[in-house]
């Protein structure tokens, strides 16, 4: 061969890897693939690499351990995968109920695109029954996609009641179950027919990379999904596949210190005389607490509380005195986090009385005493402008 044929060709992959903890990392858009005869076989091998290598692969096949699955897709985003997932079921004269309580870029998806493209979006009470609300269901119902707990304010959903009935009129299912994370609550054994998440949030667990999924048992939703990401040309790296499967490793650990801290600080919230209320399905006496007690294995960092009326700069003032807790709009990471609600609940369409103005919290890996403290002196500033 000539020298440059031989440079070229030399120190191509070798034939056998070397076993490590972690899936290899594969760089590459081309796959060779073993004879001419597989070329066109897509049914059993991978002939591209947007379609996922050995890292994706592993990344799948954990989370489809976790949530009792037959299939998961994978998406660039929490976002994309509520997205695809809708788009993959849905079509031109189609209808779909979505929670009111759904988290808010899902709503924009659903009023914008949706839209455009014919398919009709409904809202419903995020704690409507199941009955009445499959009952109410026009003969154009496609979908039922459900949050529970709720973006922002909690609220609980019998989902297993809504799958149940759902199915018994051909309709599907799905739940964005980020709060759950595909380990305290496990919807597609509950009857729901898809499981999406952001696996940005808890999976990943250090605020660094994006990533969705949705998982499925029904073969035929499998390859839909799949086709839908295939048809969308969107891909996930190897590099964040190889991280969401190393934050996937230490989820359950991460999880349980995150929920343990959660409530105990909502119980020290419940005592304060600053908090109206706090909304954390976890606590006996919340609502939805029974469906809660129910369904899930434990709870999240992820609640909220409600001060008792005051004017928008004592809110301000709080959030602004707070040290340990960053003022952002995600979650799940190993960080405390705080966010005002309310300019994110003017466009529901079942508003309700929450007690005064809502602050939003994630609990992340500090100590919690620390976080109580922090959280002490900021209600003392927002004591002094709340009159």
């Amino acid at each position: 061969m000539d020298e440059e044929t031989r440079l070229i060709r030399a120190g191509t992959a070798p034939k056998g890897l070397v076993k490590t903890v972690g899936p290899p990392i594969q760089k590459g858009s081309t796959v060779l693939l073993p004879n001419a005869e597989a070329l066109y076989d897509d049914d059993h091998h991978v002939t591209y690499g947007r379609q996922g290598l050995a890292a994706q692969a592993a990344l799948q096949d954990a989370l489809a351990t976790m949530e009792g699955a037959v299939g998961v897709s994978l998406y660039p985003s929490g976002l994309a995968a509520l997205a695809g997932a809708l788009l993959a079921v849905l079509r031109a004269g189609d209808e779909v109920l979505v929670s009111d309580a759904i988290y808010k870029p899902t709503r924009r998806f659903c009023d914008q695109v949706l839209k455009r493209f014919g398919v009709t979006t409904t809202y419903f009470d995020p704690e409507a029954e199941a009955g009445p609300l499959v009952a109410a269901a026009s003969d154009a119902v496609r979908l039922i996609l459900m949050e529970s707990p709720g973006s922002l304010t909690f609220e609980m959903q019998d989902q297993a009641a809504v799958a149940r009935l759902a199915r018994e009129r051909g309709i599907l299912t799905a739940t964005d179950n980020t709060w759950g994370a595909g380990y305290l609550y496990r919807p597609l054994e509950h009857g729901v027919d898809i499981s999406i998440q952001a696996l940005t949030k808890y999976v990943g667990g250090h605020s660094d990379v994006f990533m969705g999924s949705a998982a499925a048992r029904d073969p035929e939703l499998v390859r839909r999904l799949d086709d839908g990401v295939l048809h969308l040309g969107w891909a996930v790296s190897q590099e964040d596949a190889y991280q969401m499967l190393r934050g996937l490793r230490t989820l359950p650990t991460r999880l349980a210190r995150q929920g343990e801290s959660a409530l105990r600080i909502a119980r020290w919230l419940e005592a304060r005389p600053e908090v109206v209320r706090v909304y954390h399905p976890a606590l006996p006496g919340a609502p939805g607490h029974e469906l809660f007690a129910r369904d899930y294995s434990g709870g999240c960092g992820l609640f909220a509380f409600a001060l008792r009326p005051a004017p928008e700069a004592a809110v301000n003032a709080f959030l602004d005195a707070l040290d340990l807790f960053g003022l952002g709009f995600s979650w799940g990471g190993f960080e405390s986090l705080a966010i005002s609600c309310e300019p994110q609940l003017k466009s529901r369409k079942f508003r309700r009385d929450y007690g005064g103005p809502l602050i939003r919290l994630h609990i992340g890996l500090e100590s919690p005493d620390d976080l109580i403290a922090d959280l002490a002196q900021a209600l003392a500033a927002y004591e002094r402008l709340a009159g």
